[in-house]
């Protein structure tokens, strides 16, 4: 792993009892992080907070429904009343499912897609904007490369992760100046319970993937560690992706793989 220092610092994450969330949890704690796991479910977020304690790391949870303002709301100003700051907001809970055609697609389902991977991700920004102001913080969206392209089944995925690219660029152009770090992280496929929802709709070229053409977890969460310090600065605004080898390199995975 990269020598990345975190401490001191309060990092709070979205989605953080399984797949990338939870991988995100224990990368920031290793790094000396306190980190806020927050899940839908108290117990999930806590499962995931009992892990990193006992690993050495320090940590606590939220329960936290993205889709509800009030709710987000809550878990900063609670966040902010024990810990006293909040340096660091990884926007990371996503739903891809049901896949469909659009013609196939079911209205409600679709709708709720665009509940969690855009509103919930606008309601995280939103609620923890001035606390990251005050402490000069990173808010980082986890995103997609189905921003930039469709999939057969993906419409509310590809809309939303669109979305939420121009979302984390509106965040930089409005409040970068002021200290606000935004930025995005495109990780390619990842190995989780997603994938395996992709893999068993057939509906496109990725559910036909190889498993070698998956990244684990770890991988993206040494991603966003990395993109949570100042090395990152240059790419601030954008969405940063470890497709490429130039993006693998800065991180720091090509170290990690040899």
């Amino acid at each position: 792993m990269n020598p990345i220092d975190l401490t001191g610092r309060v990092a709070l994450i979205t989605g953080a009892n399984r797949g990338i969330g939870a991988a995100i949890a224990a990368r920031l704690a290793a790094a000396g992080a306190h980190v806020v796991a927050t899940a839908r479910s108290l117990a999930a977020a806590e499962a995931t907070a009992t892990t990193l304690r006992a690993a050495g790391g320090s940590a606590d949870a939220l329960a936290v429904d993205v889709t509800d303002y009030t709710a987000v709301e809550a878990a900063m100003a609670a966040t902010l009343a024990h810990h006293g700051r909040l340096d660091i907001v990884i926007a990371n809970a996503g739903s891809i499912e049901p896949i469909a055609r659009l013609g196939d697609s079911d209205p409600a389902a679709w709708s709720a897609v665009v509940d969690v991977n855009l509103k919930g991700v606008y309601n995280t920004a939103r609620a923890a904007l001035a606390a990251l102001l005050d402490s000069r913080g990173t808010f980082l969206a986890m995103n997609s490369g189905a921003a930039n392209a469709p999939m057969e089944g993906w419409s509310h995925y590809c809309a939303t992760k669109a979305a939420v690219q121009m979302l984390t660029r509106h965040l930089h152009k409005e409040y970068g100046e002021q200290g606000l770090r935004s930025i995005g992280l495109s990780p390619g496929p990842v190995a989780g319970e997603m994938q395996a929802a992709i893999r068993s709709s057939g509906l496109n070229p990725v559910s036909r993937l190889a498993d070698s053409a998956y990244i684990s977890a770890e991988a993206a969460a040494e991603a966003v560690a990395w993109l949570c310090t100042p090395a990152a600065d240059p790419f601030l605004g954008t969405d940063f992706s470890i497709k490429t080898a130039e993006g693998r390199r800065l991180v720091g995975l090509d170290r990690l793989a040899a």
